[in-house]
């Protein structure tokens, strides 16, 4: 019988069996802040993946309870693998399922690629689909753990892609804008350089605002795609 366990004990023996040193070294440059890796190629995590669903005993109270063994683990692969048998039970989603999963920053999230990818591919269908409202990730905002504050920006850009909504989403980030950690910083600035896209005035007032005091990083990604001569708008008054 497949149990939450078994199914951990499976995976983690499936990586150290395909860990391969070369694909650890050509990712390592992408993670500042290190990356543990068993070095499995994703295409055979994919595999795996699949494999494990077509098991029936898996649904995704399984995959969740999978989950919390996997998340806490140092491996970049194992928290890989929670997210990519997550994502795929998205048709069973409810409220509790969003609340599950933002307890996962409590377990272990610790980069920007499993944040992102948990944004993009997970958070946003809860918010795309109005199971929860985005303020649910108020207390986010706060969070101990520097990836679940990236994750509010990053995650409302899908939504408000799909709402052209910018005014209340950039107002929503308004508190986010002073974090002192670097991911935060960079997440910020990519959520409001993929607003000034939609709708550049809210984008350039509320950057006007923070023109002398917010961090340049935010600054340097929000300004990205507009011309010199917009930038130097926004460069900090002598």
């Amino acid at each position: 019988m497949l149990t939450p366990d078994t199914l951990y004990t499976d995976i983690i023996t499936f990586c150290k069996a395909k860990a391969d040193e070369t694909i650890v070294k050509k990712y390592s440059r992408y993670f500042k802040e290190g990356y543990d890796a068993y070095g499995v190629a994703y295409p055979l995590m994919q595999e795996k993946v699949k494999s494990i669903l077509s098991n029936p005993e898996v649904d995704l109270a399984f995959a969740l309870k999978t989950s919390k063994l996997l998340i806490p683990g140092s491996k970049y692969e194992e928290p890989s693998f929670a997210l990519m048998m997550v994502k795929a039970f998205k048709k069973q989603y409810a409220p509790d399922t969003f609340t599950e999963i933002g307890d996962w920053f409590n377990l272990g999230i610790r980069n920007w690629a499993h944040t992102d990818g948990l944004c993009s591919e997970i958070i946003s269908v809860f918010l795309l689909k109005k199971i929860v409202d985005y303020k649910e990730m108020g207390n986010w905002k706060s969070g101990a753990n520097k990836f679940q504050r990236r994750a509010v920006p990053v995650s409302l850009i899908k939504l408000m892609k799909e709402t052209r909504e910018v005014t209340e989403f950039v107002n929503f980030v308004d508190s986010l804008m002073m974090d002192t950690e670097r991911e935060v910083r960079q997440g910020i600035g990519w959520f409001l350089r993929e607003a000034w896209k939609l709708d550049p005035l809210p984008v350039e007032e509320f950057l006007l605002k923070y023109r002398d005091t917010g961090p340049r990083l935010i600054f340097q990604y929000a300004t990205e795609k507009m011309t010199h001569e917009e930038k130097s708008r926004f460069r900090r008054q002598k």
